[in-house]
């Protein structure tokens, strides 16, 4: 097959892997909510819909990755502050400064903005980042070397980074390590 016809086929597939999990979820949620499940069945249910919905988002930035590499991805542009789209719903990042108002694909750059932390976190490991926000310039701290490697794509080991760096640079960002910091530039 021919290399620029992949990227039709991944979001091809996207699309149709979208059905039948739609049906393990759906399944789920209606056994869930007809009756009581004894504590057992309902742990094993809830594990089933946060899987799902796991792989929904896995499905969602897999697609958004094949559209970038076919040139087909259309960013849905709006007006954010930098601050807000810094803010994440993990307790392990914070976040602090001053933010700026910005025109871009605001949930694309929030999910990839938290990409990137967790992944700091996850590949430090450390116990939590911090984004330091000036303007138009997210710095993000700690990242040791063994994650900076991961966040800036010279080390394929973490999927949500490596579809954050292809939306940030499409949308004109740019990423790029200094020292123990990630200077995301949007």
């Amino acid at each position: 097959m021919p290399q620029s016809r992949f990227p039709r086929l991944v979001s091809l597939a996207c699309h149709d892997l979208r059905t039948p999990l739609a049906t393990v979820y759906g399944f789920a949620r209606t056994l869930t909510r007809s009756g009581d499940p004894d504590p057992r069945s309902a742990r094993f249910l809830a594990m089933i819909e946060e899987a799902s919905e796991q792989m929904s988002a896995l499905l969602d930035e897999l697609g958004t990755a094949a559209r970038i590499e076919s040139g087909r991805w259309e960013p849905a542009l709006r007006q954010a502050d930098t601050l807000e789209l810094a803010r994440s719903g993990d307790e392990r990042v914070t976040v602090e400064g001053a933010g700026e108002s910005v025109e871009t694909d605001v949930d694309a750059v929030k999910r990839s903005l938290e990409a990137l932390a967790i992944a700091a976190i996850r590949h430090g490991p450390v116990g939590g980042v911090t984004w330091r926000v000036d303007g138009r310039l997210l710095v993000l701290q700690p990242v040791t070397a063994a994650a900076g490697v991961v966040l800036v794509g010279e080390e394929l080991r973490d999927f949500g980074s490596v579809v954050a760096g292809l939306v940030l640079a499409e949308l004109g960002a740019t990423a790029e390590l200094d020292g123990e910091t990630l200077r995301v530039r949007l």
